[in-house]
């Protein structure tokens, strides 16, 4: 039986200090923000003070070291509080592509300021209006121009920019019709954002406190030095980072679904109508009942992905299943948290509202229910290709 199916020490130390930091930005914190549509700084600052973010970043460049397991406990702790892990989770694994594919003197220029939260790298621009999560029909561009690569496009969706020192670009740096493949000659860039003119970003108000934006380049011109990786093998560097990000992803339903369970569980146990608690009803009892076991059944497949990606092993199926059950499990529990609470649930005070909007996100993104099953229809059981 693989040790992830159990807490380690370091397991529920982790999920203690988180704990501890969460105590101090209660709901009432998390109300106000989602109300005012504001960034969590004071939050970011405190978790980020504990090395937490860092979990990934080997220790030789002032990480943790630790492994996906261990770092996706974080992010479950922080949305089994009621607070919400999506502002922090990108600085977690966008550095991936850094840590495996950049070269020595990326890595020791980037990853000890990412470890240790001097630099933010939270803005992963991958998704354009046009392509959608057609990935290999991207169309911003990045031309090579002696020492230099010249970008032009457009990205949406692009969450956090204003919050981000850095950002992770994908673009095309070889022209389609010169391709064998549409996925080749695309390329990854690591730019630095403070030091570029250029870009434009236009905020997108969204139904969650999520700070996405539309982000144009226009004429950019980047170091070639910027470049992560071989040109042109940039498509493969993003789907190896796509699968720590289904696994986190999938973690942070885990604690959204927690957290609807614990909060509904403890309101129908105390709500009296008609005499008698409304939990004792089986119509109230079993819809939760069939939440918590959808939630615990997701959480073992993530400890398989989880498992599977720390031993440096193909996960892409075991992610990718992770997080379609586990963002299942959490709308699931959030559904059952609306109905039971009944009108209060509709209310900003329960924070069952806030929470039913953010846990109905991971149906859509990073990666929609239907890919995930196309992809498992294909690549799992050998079907015809269906997109």
């Amino acid at each position: 039986m693989s040790s992830q199916l159990f807490e380690s020490d370091l397991r529920k130390d982790l999920r203690s200090a988180v704990d501890r930091i969460c105590a101090d930005f209660p709901d009432e914190y998390w109300r106000e923000l989602d109300r005012d549509r504001r960034y969590p700084e004071k939050f970011v600052e405190a978790l980020t003070a504990t090395g937490c973010l860092g979990a990934l970043v080997p220790e030789e460049y002032g990480g943790l070291g630790l492994g996906m397991g261990d770092a996706s406990v974080i992010l479950e702790q922080i949305n089994a509080n009621g607070a919400n892990a999506g502002p922090v989770h990108a600085q977690l694994y966008t550095m991936g592509a850094v840590l495996r594919h950049g070269n020595a003197e990326q890595k020791s220029a980037y990853l000890p300021g990412i470890a240790s939260g001097d630099l933010r790298l939270q803005a992963f621009a991958i998704t354009e209006p046009t392509a959608g999560t057609d990935t290999s029909n991207i169309s911003t561009t990045a031309v090579r121009d002696g020492d230099s690569y010249v970008i032009n496009g457009q990205k949406v969706f692009i969450s956090r920019v204003q919050h981000s020192d850095l950002m992770l670009l994908l673009a095309r740096t070889t022209p389609k019709d010169q391709v064998r493949k549409r996925s080749d000659g695309l390329s990854v860039f690591l730019l630095d954002l403070r030091e570029l003119d250029g870009i434009t970003v236009r905020p997108i108000r969204t139904m969650v406190n999520h700070e996405t934006n539309e982000v144009f380049f226009d004429s950019v011109r980047v170091p070639a030095s910027t470049l992560i990786g071989e040109e042109g093998r940039g498509f493969t560097y993003i789907l190896d980072g796509m699968n720590a990000e289904r696994i986190l992803v999938a973690s942070e339903c885990i604690g959204d679904g927690r957290w609807f369970v614990d909060r509904t569980r403890n309101y129908v146990t105390e709500r009296v109508v008609f005499g008698r608690p409304i939990g004792a009803n089986q119509g109230v009892q079993f819809p939760i009942a069939r939440a918590h076991i959808n939630i615990e059944a997701a959480n073992l497949m993530r400890w398989r992905a989880a498992d599977l990606f720390d031993a440096a092993l193909p996960c892409g199926a075991e992610a990718n299943m992770a997080k379609l059950l586990a963002s299942e499990a959490s709308w699931e529990a959030a559904n059952a948290a609306i109905q039971f609470h009944g009108g209060y649930g509709m209310t900003e005070e329960y924070d069952i509202e806030r929470k039913f909007r953010e846990t109905r996100l991971y149906q859509i993104a990073p990666v929609s229910t239907n890919l995930v099953l196309s992809f498992v229809g294909q690549h799992v059981l050998g079907m015809p290709r269906s997109f």
